[in-house]
């Protein structure tokens, strides 16, 4: 995307626009953190509640499932209407939902709480990314992308140790409600500053919510989702109900048909069908979904040998993968500034880093004894720094070619595929790893390495595409004829 393609901004949002990216990064890492922090959280809350294990596995899957299926409808609702107005209902949602499951009673009632935390997560996300994309053009623009991708960094990767402090903080009974009361004073002071220094919308006529193609695309969402999210540790992969994935490729295929109808009648669709000719966004949204199943499994797998196979307590286990935050965070920075100069070339160099990292991974921990943590340090910083260079540049990248009316839509797009490339990763890596534990009487380590080959396999075809699209660039900027 050309920067004459950025709408121009009021002297007010252009003097504002960084008040506003801190206001939407606070945000986003409220979100995020709710997806690792709550991990350390379930054994507390399966005791604090007496939780069977279908409840217990639905206070992670309910709220992935809910971000995952309003994510892209969300990124609609804030291009066609007001973002601002769409940010804030999340974080009020959010917030509100966060307080009942803090004050939960009864199993199902966290379980429901949990649900609409997801939805209000999956109303702020899109919205970061269009709030970015619209206010920031060029190098700037850059580095917007960049603090956003170090927030992801730092929010996965915290998450766990932030959890074993809020844990520890409150006791083995109630510290659990902690992880989730934390988020209430935030989402207040959230909603003040976003009517302070989010932009409102442009007045102008009002365009179509395509509800259709809303609940087609949702439909399709849940089950895909839902075979991904349900099931629990003792489940093998062949006993999920896959036949769902059939009912889900029925469904894309109505929506598309849809879509082309409902576009033939000159309306607003939820999905803008052109973006599938752009390359730069197919690429990188392949490239996102690859790599995001390999990413989050990361963390799952670390923290399971490292809790169940060492001993290590939750808040141990989470400073043990502080390198990797670090790491991260730093590049991601960086990564945003170096974007508009290396382009595609810096999101394969992070995927090279990050692959190295995991081999080492896989070759060492089988051999490693004493202070496994500390001598993990710097592998994982490696796998940090490598996973910065991934995130942020991607998103860049993906979208540097999309319109700024379709920021949104587009970038609600990205972060469902990296919500179900999560799902597909952490159902198989998970799989695997518990199958591997059982099959080896209760070898950890074996289990990890294991577990780290699909993981491996997830992060090397996302390097395959970063590749793809760089010789794509590559070719397109060769001046020289073709014949």
């Amino acid at each position: 995307m050309t920067d004459t393609e950025t709408p121009e901004l009021t002297p007010e949002q252009r003097e504002r626009r960084w008040h506003a990216l801190a206001v939407c990064l606070l945000a986003g890492s409220m979100t995020l953190l709710d997806v690792s922090i709550v991990n350390v959280a379930l054994p507390s809350i399966r005791e604090g509640l007496d939780a069977g294990n279908g409840t217990i596995q639905w206070v992670v899957a309910g709220y992935a499932l809910a971000f995952g299926i309003v994510l892209v409808p969300a990124g609609r609702l804030g291009d066609a209407r007001s973002r601002r107005n769409v940010f804030m209902a999340g974080v009020a949602l959010f917030t509100v939902a966060s307080a009942v499951c803090g004050a939960a009673q009864e199993p199902l009632w966290i379980g429901a709480a949990r649900v609409a935390q997801g939805i209000g997560g999956g109303l702020i996300t899109p919205q970061v990314s269009g709030f970015i994309q619209n206010l920031f053009k060029g190098p700037e623009r850059g580095r917007a992308f960049g603090l956003f991708g170090a927030t992801i960094g730092i929010s996965t990767a915290i998450g766990p140790v932030l959890g074993g402090l809020l844990i520890q903080l409150g006791g083995e009974a109630d510290g659990w409600r902690l992880v989730f009361y934390v988020n209430v004073p935030i989402g207040i002071a959230l909603l003040f500053l976003a009517r302070r220094y989010l932009p409102k919308a442009d007045a102008g006529p009002k365009q179509s919510l395509d509800p259709i193609g809303v609940l087609l695309f949702g439909a399709a969402m849940f089950f895909v989702l839902l075979p991904l999210v349900s099931g629990s540790q003792d489940d093998s992969l062949s006993e999920r109900p896959w036949w769902l994935l059939g009912v889900s490729a029925v469904l894309l295929v109505v929506f598309v048909l849809w879509e082309r109808h409902w576009t033939s009648r000159s309306r607003e669709t939820l999905l803008d069908l052109s973006l599938v000719k752009v390359r730069s966004y197919v690429l990188g949204l392949g490239l996102g979904t690859f790599y995001f199943a390999g990413f989050t499994s990361i963390f799952i797998v670390l923290t399971l040998y490292l809790q169940q196979g060492l001993g290590y307590s939750a808040l141990e286990a989470g400073a043990a993968q502080l390198p990797f935050a670090v790491g991260s965070a730093t590049s991601a920075f960086l990564g945003g500034r170096l974007v508009e100069r290396l382009g595609r070339k810096l999101v394969v160099t992070g995927l090279v880093l990050i692959s190295v990292a995991l081999v080492a991974v896989d070759l060492v921990v089988p051999h490693l004894e004493g202070d496994v943590g500390l001598k993990l340090a710097p592998i994982l910083l490696l796998a940090g720094i490598g996973g910065g260079l991934v995130i942020t540049p991607n998103i860049t990248l993906s979208l540097d070619e999309v319109e700024p009316a379709r920021a949104g839509a587009g970038g609600g797009l990205l972060q469902t595929a990296q919500r179900v490339g999560s799902a597909i990763g952490v159902a198989i890596v998970l799989a695997l790893f518990f199958e591997r534990v059982r099959s080896s009487n209760g070898d950890f380590a074996e289990a990890l390495s294991y577990s780290l080959h699909v993981t491996i396999g997830f992060v090397l075809v996302a390097l395959v595409l970063g590749i793809a699209d760089l010789v794509r660039r590559a070719r397109e900027m060769d001046p020289t004829p073709k014949n």
